[in-house]
């Protein structure tokens, strides 16, 4: 039930993904303009996580959760009233409350859970991702069918749905599973001060943030840098979006199986790859011979990005299933908080990635300019990574050669 309903929160949340196009069509917005747009309901979902993942460690997350969806109804009920690029970005900021509830839920799942099994459960729950495929599915045939202005009711009304349903079947978590009574607010947030706390955010920041990222962004990338059509560029993204989704529910089971850090590693190393292709543009080299000159014509054609897109996305599939068990391994009583501050860095980097999209488009010129990005951001994390495992392997010997130490005589 946790997984439905942050499924159907997700497709909520990605929304404005499945409209871009038609949006930018209708309002007639720049590169920057549409990636602010795109970015208005992670933002809100971002800096809520946090604040809601210290409520969980004190309320019902179960009451939370309907809490959370009921709120949500209200604005997508208002969408057939507006008709504005201002307009369109604050009802963006009020549905993006459907991003708090992957919080919520990983909160409220890990109470059931032994920790040999709370990466698989968390990875099955994080498939919800692929609720952004229900709007990539939706948006196209509710417009066709019964028009624009009836895509936000008719979220509305399956969010509704939902709310009910969850109420009605959805266990509450007995107080016997709960570990323990509520502690201050100064224990959860303790482990704040602590670096690595910070390292799984950024690593979250590439591994969640991108992936929500391309999700907004893929649909015009596709119209716009292969001149496909709206319904092919869709169904591109969608494929992109379900198998990443799917993946990490198997990315739990192998960072409970290999280990959370294995996973991640080469999770980096393979996106590093991919990404080093996607960022090169297309380009034209002439070679001047002695007596003609020879061109060469050098681009991804759809079909070699797409697969390099869909590797990329099933290697996001199980770093996102592998940071949550690294938290779960560092911070078991802290999975509200410390999941709630990583949830929010790496959605910060699903609203901040996509204006930063824009820009470079508008600037540079170059499509492939955000997988330029995406690439200095791997490599930063895979820096910092590489840094931390370094310094914690020198401590060890240190601990080590202190606890072992031949010299010391017994008295």
């Amino acid at each position: 039930m946790a997984t439905i309903a942050f499924a159907v929160n997700f497709s909520v949340w990605t929304l404005y993904a499945g409209m871009s196009i038609e949006l930018k069509q209708q309002l007639n917005l720049s590169g920057t303009e549409i990636g602010l747009l795109l970015s208005a309901p992670i933002i809100t979902g971002a800096l809520f996580r946090l604040p809601v993942g210290l409520l969980c460690e004190r309320y019902s997350t179960k009451s939370l959760f309907i809490i959370q969806m009921l709120i949500v109804v209200v604005p997508l009920l208002l969408m057939p009233a507006i008709n504005s690029f201002l307009e369109y970005l604050l009802v963006g900021l009020l549905i993006g409350i459907s991003g708090v509830s992957f919080t919520i839920g990983i909160r409220y799942l890990i109470d059931w859970f032994e920790n040999n099994k709370q990466g698989t459960a968390m990875g099955i729950f994080g498939a919800g991702n692929a609720g952004a495929a229900i709007s990539l599915l939706l948006v196209p045939i509710i417009n066709d069918l019964w028009g624009w202005q009836l895509i936000g009711p008719f979220y509305g009304a399956m969010m509704f749905i939902t709310c009910i349903v969850f109420w009605l079947v959805a266990p509450k978590t007995p107080s016997y599973l709960k570990k323990g009574a509520p502690k201050s607010f100064s224990f959860y947030t303790k482990p704040f001060a602590r670096a690595n706390v910070w390292r799984f955010g950024l690593y979250y920041y590439f591994v969640s943030g991108s992936f929500l990222a391309l999700i907004l962004w893929l649909p015009q990338y596709y119209v716009n840098a292969y001149k496909l059509e709206f319904n092919q560029a869709m169904a591109l993204t969608l494929l992109f979006v379900v198998s990443s989704s799917m993946a990490r529910a198997a990315g739990g089971w192998f960072a409970d199986r290999f280990g959370a850090r294995n996973v991640n590693w080469g999770v980096f190393w393979i996106c590093l790859v991919c990404l080093f292709f996607l960022s090169y543009p297309p380009t034209t080299m002439t070679i001047h011979g002695v007596e003609k000159n020879v061109e060469f014509f050098i681009e991804l054609n759809v079909w070699v990005f797409t697969l390099l897109l869909i590797i990329i996305g099933l290697a996001q599939g199980f770093g996102r299933a592998s940071v949550y068990k690294l938290i779960s391994d560092y911070y078991p009583e802290h999975m509200g908080s410390v999941g709630g501050l990583v949830a929010m860095l790496g959605a910060l980097g699903g609203c901040t990635l996509p204006i930063i999209f824009g820009i470079a488009i508008d600037l540079v010129g170059v499509y492939s300019a955000c997988f330029m990005l995406l690439y200095g951001v791997l490599a930063i994390c895979m820096l910092v990574m590489h840094f931390a495992i370094k310094r914690e392997r020198y401590n060890q010997r240190v601990s080590d050669a202190a606890r072992f130490n031949f010299l010391e005589q017994d008295d």
